[in-house]
């Protein structure tokens, strides 16, 4: 069970640690509480709003937090769960009478039809050789190598139903028939559709086969990553931002395992750096993009989806990014990293 100490952050904290302390606790809030009194609450909204107003991931939290959060004494805990849905939070603090808190009150699913995203489609390439997971694509094409109990396109599919969507292409290729007839087997209660791309086109090529099938806003995803994301959120700050097409990255942290030598000149030393770290964005490759962008595609082409984002951002058009944590990404582009995702599916069960 969780405790109200494994809700607090310091205000001193970094960016990035709150991101990692968001994933360990399963929730989307902290709070700043000095002394245990509320000072601050920081949710995972705050954070991203922070990020794509510049701000750096090595930054103080403090600078992110919202200094007003919603409260309420102790004394008055039958009033949280209608205060969480007056005001539409995740999450209600309970304070003593010198300001501390001593407990939190969660939505526990309030709002959940909010989430929704009903009537977006969703578009999964699913057509690729899986070269680097031979030699398990030796006998599966790589949307059905199972992760736990199910395939790796079913775990997928399922994170965007918990948003409501219903409406899925898939872009097949690479044993194609095998794809078809798990689905058929299987009888979904939503709808599954399919393009059938003759020759390897890419991720951005293979687009081209939906001209005319797709008049909405719709997800593109590749077929082996899953994300513990928003997608209703996603959605709604895609069109709030007014960009053709937006992508989702995930914050990476990574350490160099090795002395880093800079060198100078006549091969002198310019610095030296032991086992420095690194902290990046990466491309999750899960996008929104607006059905203009297949019709505008060149028939046949084949070409990756950062080759047409390229173009369009070179034109001034408007792409944007959604910052995600780097716990919230699970890619299974390799053996090992396959490996590591069944065993977060595992934790997570």
């Amino acid at each position: 069970m969780l405790h109200v100490e494994q809700f607090i952050i310091d205000g001193g904290a970094t960016v990035l640690d709150a991101m990692k302390k968001l994933d360990e606790t399963g929730e989307r809030i902290l709070f700043l509480a000095p002394g245990g009194v509320l000072e601050a609450a920081l949710t995972d909204g705050d954070l991203r709003k922070h990020i794509l107003r510049g701000g750096a991931l090595e930054d103080p939290v403090r600078r992110a937090a919202n200094p007003a959060p919603k409260s309420l004494p102790l004394t008055e805990r039958g009033r949280a769960k209608r205060y969480i849905e007056q005001y539409d939070i995740d999450a209600l603090p309970l304070v003593d009478k010198k300001g501390r808190i001593a407990d939190i009150i969660f939505a526990s699913g309030a709002g959940v039809a909010n989430r929704a995203c009903a009537g977006i489609p969703v578009v999964i390439m699913a057509g690729g050789l899986g070269t680097r997971l031979y030699p398990y694509t030796k006998i599966l094409p790589k949307p059905l190598i199972p992760v736990g109990e199910r395939p790796i396109l079913e775990h997928i599919i399922d994170r965007f139903r918990d948003f409501g969507c219903a409406d899925f292409r898939l872009v097949v290729n690479y044993k194609k028939g095998m794809i078809k007839s798990y689905f058929s087997e299987l009888e979904p209660p939503y709808q599954v559709s399919y393009v059938d791309e003759d020759e390897p086109l890419g991720t951005g090529g293979g687009l081209c086969l939906l001209k005319g099938q797709v008049d909405s806003t719709f997800f593109l995803s590749n077929c082996d990553i899953l994300l513990d994301a928003d997608f209703a959120d996603l959605a709604a700050y895609h069109r709030q931002q007014g960009n053709l097409i937006t992508m989702v990255c995930a914050a990476k942290h990574f350490t160099v395992p090795y002395g880093v030598i800079e060198l100078g000149e006549n091969g002198a030393i310019q610095s030296m750096k032991e086992k420095p770290e690194m902290n990046f964005w990466t491309n999750t490759g899960v996008y929104v993009v607006e059905p203009r962008v297949v019709e505008e595609l060149e028939d046949g082409k084949k070409q990756g989806f950062t080759d047409i984002i390229e173009r369009y951002r070179a034109r001034g058009e408007r792409v944007g990014v959604y910052p995600i944590s780097e716990q919230s990404w699970m890619d299974m582009g390799q053996v090992e990293e396959l490996d590591n995702m069944r065993r977060k599916l595992e934790e997570n069960e």
